[in-house]
């Protein structure tokens, strides 16, 4: 490589650098470091790694991390049960309704689990929904294991379905169909063919959903402390907000979680790499599809059986709610009126600076994501300095971190007595959180287009003069604009609705969506939770279907 060449990638790689570091590499390492040094917090480095030994042999862990995994696994086997059957049957067969379906299976996507959960409390609670329409009391499911299990999968469900549907559309039934002319019932073709060469996006979705439970906060929060259920999402918030504050006990915990979203990863790459899973082309064979026959019915019914749980329920269970004028008056129509929504747009409690704080944020966050996964993606792709390796570990590393232990490390390394400035205790370490928690959108989504990207085109640009920065902003990044600002509109949604970070690192006197949703839960006032959760997921929805169409109308968006 010249020295010309050097010079040109050295102002994106210096910035991706600088980025990962402070948004990534920065808290992780002082997880690390705290979780050796329990003294760290006072500037010492004294008895390193006292506290590994107790933290690690205390039966409490031993019970979270058990209970972690049994609910990881349990949300992984309900989602594959619900999922794979209805993608399969999308993807080989003519199901009524089809676009239909997968659009009602999309927006679970749009809820937060947190807000689920809360419908599904109203819902099932004592003198909730259900018991007022049909007299029967669901509470006691509600508070277990399966229950839990049940709501979190209903959030979870649609990344196996589309992933798995998508796989096997792919894959088609031209496959199978050779195993039946050589004898295979069409049980067997699919048992052995089709779904072994469906594994890579199996395996991935089956994947993610494990990391979405063992790292999912709200639904832990609401539900397993009632149920006894602690795990260890809910272990490292009581070690950081419940005095006496352990910061090393929580660094500790969060390296176990860490562990297991680890763990999850290389079983992962495992499977994969255990043999080939290629075709011969990876074109969707629609004209495949076959019509379902007897199975018509039973297939519809189960299509809206699922998509009734995961998307009627919550959403009208969060809308009755925040049409209530008071809870204890049920569902009666004298009880129903905007008195919630008014009192949100009035900012009679501070409802209208939560919102423009977390549009706000949310705004931020897409910017800064969208710039540094850019940069990062540019650096890793299309240059060839030596330490564009370590640049694209840190770029993987946040999808292993979990949002709490990111907020954790945050915690950690911002508020140490030694630091001259720090952004610990303003609105910027929220805004650091969603970096980190979201930045693995942007670089993958910019990553993707940087490879389908030539590299002759920058190539003629320094020809001509240009410095690297100048052919990147001019040639590459519009180039790659379309795929990026799909990404940043994803950070955008849920950055403003974001719970764990912004509970444990939010600025005292600050709210934001969720943390406002979450203690209008907790004080009582559930109408006026549910109303800002209504306007919530609208904002979330409809503002991205906006700027995709007005994107689309003028040729940015392909």
């Amino acid at each position: 490589m010249s020295a010309r060449s050097i010079q040109a990638v050295n102002p994106a790689v210096a910035f991706a650098a600088l980025g990962l570091l402070v948004v990534v590499a920065v808290p992780f390492a002082f997880i690390l470091l705290q979780a050796i040094f329990p003294e760290l917090g006072r500037g010492s480095l004294a008895a390193p790694f006292s506290r590994l030994a107790d933290t690690l042999g205390d039966v409490r862990l031993i019970r979270m991390t058990g209970n972690t995994i049994l609910l990881g696994l349990g949300v992984v086997a309900l989602s594959a049960l619900i999922g794979v059957p209805l993608a399969v049957a999308r993807a080989l067969f003519r199901v009524p309704g089809a676009m239909l379906w997968d659009l009602l299976m999309l927006v679970p996507f749009m809820i937060p689990p947190y807000i689920a959960t809360l419908g599904w409390i109203m819902t099932l609670q004592p003198r909730g929904y259900v018991h007022q329409l049909f007299g029967f009391n669901l509470a006691p499911f509600l508070l277990s294991v399966w229950g839990i299990i049940f709501v979190m999968t209903l959030n979870t469900f649609p990344v196996i379905y589309f992933a798995v549907s998508r796989t096997v559309e792919a894959i088609g039934s031209r496959y199978a169909d050779v195993g039946r002319v050589f004898g295979a019932s069409a049980w067997r073709a699919f048992w052995r063919i089709t779904l072994p060469l469906a594994t890579p996006g199996l395996a991935a979705s089956l994947l993610l959903v494990f990391a979405m439970a063992i790292e999912e906060y709200g639904t832990p929060a609401a539900l397993g402390r009632r149920a006894g259920f602690d795990v260890l999402v809910t272990g490292i918030d009581l070690r950081v907000s419940d005095w006496p504050i352990d910061l090393p006990g929580a660094a500790i915990l969060s390296l176990v979680l860490v562990g297991l979203s680890f763990g999850a990863f290389l079983i992962q790459r495992w499977i994969l790499t255990r043999r080939s899973y290629q075709t011969t082309t990876g074109k969707p064979q629609t004209i495949d599809k076959r019509p379902l026959g007897r199975w018509t019915l039973p297939v519809v019914l189960g299509f809206a059986l699922v998509a009734m749980l995961a998307t009627a329920v919550p959403l009208l269970a969060i809308l009755a709610t925040a049409l209530s004028r008071t809870i204890s008056g049920g569902l009666a129509v004298s009880n129903l009126g905007l008195d919630n929504f008014l009192a949100i747009f009035t900012d009679g409690v501070g409802a209208l600076r939560a919102l423009g704080n977390s549009l706000s944020l949310g705004v931020a966050a897409a910017l800064f994501t969208g710039l540094l996964g850019a940069l990062s993606a540019y650096a890793v792709v299309k240059s060839t300095f030596r330490g564009r390796n370590l640049l694209d570990v840190l770029t993987i590393l946040p999808n292993a971190l979990p949002g709490i232990v990111v907020a954790v490390g945050l915690i950690l390394a911002w508020n140490q007595p030694w630091l001259p400035v720090t952004p610990y205790n303003t609105a910027l370490i929220l805004l650091l959180a969603y970096c980190c928690i979201l930045l693995p959108q942007p670089v993958r989504y910019a990553t993707a287009a940087f490879h389908q990207v030539g590299d002759n085109l920058e190539a003629a640009a320094r020809v001509f003069g240009a410095t690297p920065m100048t052919a990147f902003r001019r040639i590459l990044l519009p180039l790659i604009l379309p795929t990026l600002l799909a990404s940043m509109l994803l950070v955008f949604a849920v950055a403003t609705r974001e719970l764990v970070a912004s509970i444990i690192v939010a600025p005292v006197g600050m709210q934001t969506i969720s943390t406002y949703i979450w203690r209008q839960f907790e004080q009582g006032s559930v109408g006026l939770g549910m109303a800002m959760a209504f306007v919530t997921i609208l904002i979330t929805t409809i503002f991205p279907l906006i700027v995709l169409s007005l994107l689309g109308k003028r040729g940015g968006l392909l």
